[in-house]
């Protein structure tokens, strides 16, 4: 099956991230970089974003450590 390609208002919503933290991480390398699609167009191999989510730690209290 082909890879889709997700624009980024919907990478926007699988990740939970807006738009001006997506380009930050990108530019600080924790986030892929999307591919270019046009001139003014980009996106993201959906295998890549659910790879990164994938890889995220996991979120509240089965993160936390009992003491």
């Amino acid at each position: 099956m082909a890879d889709r390609i997700l624009r980024r208002p919907e990478v926007e919503l699988l990740t939970g991230l807006s738009r001006s933290t997506l380009y930050a991480m990108i530019a600080e390398g924790s986030f892929p970089e999307p591919l270019r699609l046009g001139r003014r167009a980009v996106g993201w191999r959906e295998s890549v974003v659910e790879e990164w989510i994938g890889g995220r730690a996991p979120a509240g209290r089965s993160s936390i450590v009992a003491r």
